[in-house]
């Protein structure tokens, strides 16, 4: 690319930023990192392309102070890790709510397939949970204590290994985003087959609502954040596939940070979830009534923190604006 046509391209960016360096505007820190990234990559092209030219020069005298206002006068406030989950989160949130959609439909399109294909194939079942798993189960059922499986292991053992087993696989959700979404949707798909038929073999057996007035007492949190780690995936494909303004390279570096934040945003819902299941749920005789109301809680918490409040911060802030 010519020269001239580099800086006819992006001078509207560098001007914006430049005003905002200049006049000491205040944005958001996710907006000014990625504004600075952005100028930083620019100022990449220009040292390899357009060496000892003026605009070489200037990107790098732009890039320098941008440097000195994010770096140098920043101030961490001491809460910011509250503000973080309280605030700035939500906020950044509500931009994710159509991949947190396709995540939502994707997760029980295969929850469906799941539980169709355990109908139609008796094998099913055993190919994705395995022999071992259905022979337990089907032995616990002979016993009356269908969900017996959660009282097995020690409390503290099982909440640690089923919390750590959980951010693992959002983590991979996540991470796998990296093949343009497709890794992700395998995640996704996994889990809801497997959920699907799992759901089935108790339906099969007449024992559907005793499975899920237990298993959705740990589940409900667990499943959803599952899916909004699948948003985080999602949202480190799009800014592969569909950089926008920004070069590739800029708009994959923000890809990564903002999935990187949904997933700590689903760290403690992973750790209440396995305390859930290593606590509560082996409680299989508690009353219908406190099941539902878990439950109940469990699905309120989830939509107000990741569908209802961050809709409301965004209004709130545009008012404001």
């Amino acid at each position: 690319m010519r020269e001239a046509s580099f800086v006819k391209q992006n001078k509207d960016k560098w001007n914006k930023f430049e005003r905002v360096i200049q006049n000491n505007v205040n944005i958001p820190p996710e907006e000014l990192s990625a504004l600075y990234l952005e100028v930083t990559d620019h100022l990449s092209y220009a040292q390899t392309f357009y060496p000892n030219s003026n605009t070489l020069q200037y990107l790098n005298s732009l890039s320098s102070r941008a440097h000195q206002k994010i770096y140098k006068s920043k101030r961490e406030s001491r809460n910011r890790l509250i503000t973080f989950f309280t605030k700035e989160f939500p906020l950044e949130f509500y931009h994710y709510q159509k991949q947190l959609l396709i995540a939502f439909l994707c997760f029980m399109l295969f929850a469906v397939v799941g539980w169709y294909s355990a109908g139609s194939d008796q094998s099913f079942v055993r190919m994705i949970m395995g022999d071992a798993y259905v022979n337990m189960t089907l032995e616990n059922i002979e016993n009356n204590d269908p969900m017996a499986v959660y009282k097995d292991a020690g409390e503290m053992n099982m909440f640690l290994g089923i919390t750590v087993n959980n951010i693992k696989v959002g983590l991979y959700a996540y991470i796998l985003g990296i093949f343009f979404g497709i890794g992700t949707i395998y995640i996704t798909m996994r889990n809801a087959v497997m959920l699907g038929s799992f759901q089935y073999f108790f339906y099969e057996k007449g024992l559907l609502w005793e499975s899920v007035r237990t298993v959705w007492i740990h589940g409900t949190i667990e499943i959803s954040v599952i899916i909004v780690a699948a948003c985080a995936g999602l949202v480190l494909g799009k800014s592969i596939l569909f950089p926008g303004t920004y070069t590739r390279l800029a708009s994959f570096v923000n890809g990564v940070k903002a999935g990187l934040k949904v997933i700590l945003s689903t760290v403690p819902f992973f750790i209440v979830a396995g305390f859930l299941e290593g606590f509560v749920t082996r409680h299989t005789e508690m009353p219908d009534w406190l099941a539902i109301l878990i439950i109940s809680l469990s699905l309120a918490i989830i939509l107000f923190y990741y569908v209802f409040y961050p809709i409301y911060l965004f209004k709130q802030e545009s008012k404001h604006a």
